[in-house]
């Protein structure tokens, strides 16, 4: 196996484009390891907050991760939720990580790729006033509509806190981490 290639992810990356075995795509190791730091990013990131209620750049990171790197943005998703439940254990919170972190991607996947700091000010801050409603879907197939009725109303302060906080984040730090990320890609 050559350094500056990683092939062992490549049935992964024939699944993303919808190809068979037909062209096998490589994932480069600077990649590979920018992808990584981006997952350890979110978990690091998201433990420096915790004393904050939701408060986080994870949703910041995973924007940006997405306007640079596209689909490659699922691998840093699903390694920082596999981190997250090997470190506070699987529990149904963990489903919804592998699922709300994914809609948020996709998205950012179907908006124009800008740094306009308004834009994702906005697309961070839905998400965050929507993310207890995406986090009730489990509920449903558990205790049905009420259950997941009352798992979101539950939570809808912590959203609005969430959703602002977001905002303001983004509003703030996508233009210039967006610049610097992407000279580094360059």
């Amino acid at each position: 196996m050559r350094m500056e290639t990683i092939t062992s992810l490549h049935w992964l990356s024939d699944i993303d484009s919808g190809m068979a075995n037909t062209e096998k795509k490589k994932i480069a190791a600077k990649e590979l390891i920018v992808l990584s730091l981006f997952a350890a990013f979110m978990h690091v990131f998201q433990i420096a907050l915790a004393f904050l209620p939701n408060i986080e750049v994870v949703s910041l990171l995973v924007i940006l991760c997405t306007l640079i790197y596209g689909k490659k943005t699922l691998y840093p998703i699903y390694l920082f939720a596999v981190v997250q439940g090997l470190m506070y254990g699987f529990g149904i919170w963990w489903f919804m990580y592998l699922y709300v972190w994914t809609v948020l991607w996709a998205v950012v996947m179907l908006l124009p790729h800008t740094d306009s700091p308004i834009l994702w000010a906005i697309v961070s801050g839905l998400f965050g006033f929507l993310f207890g409603l995406l986090c009730s879907i489990p509920y449903l197939f558990i205790g049905g509509l009420k259950m997941a009725i009352a798992y979101w109303i539950a939570g809808i302060p912590f959203d609005l806190v969430h959703g602002v906080g977001n905002a303001v984040v983004a509003m703030v730090l996508v233009r210039p981490l967006y610049r610097v990320l992407l000279k580094l890609k360059n």
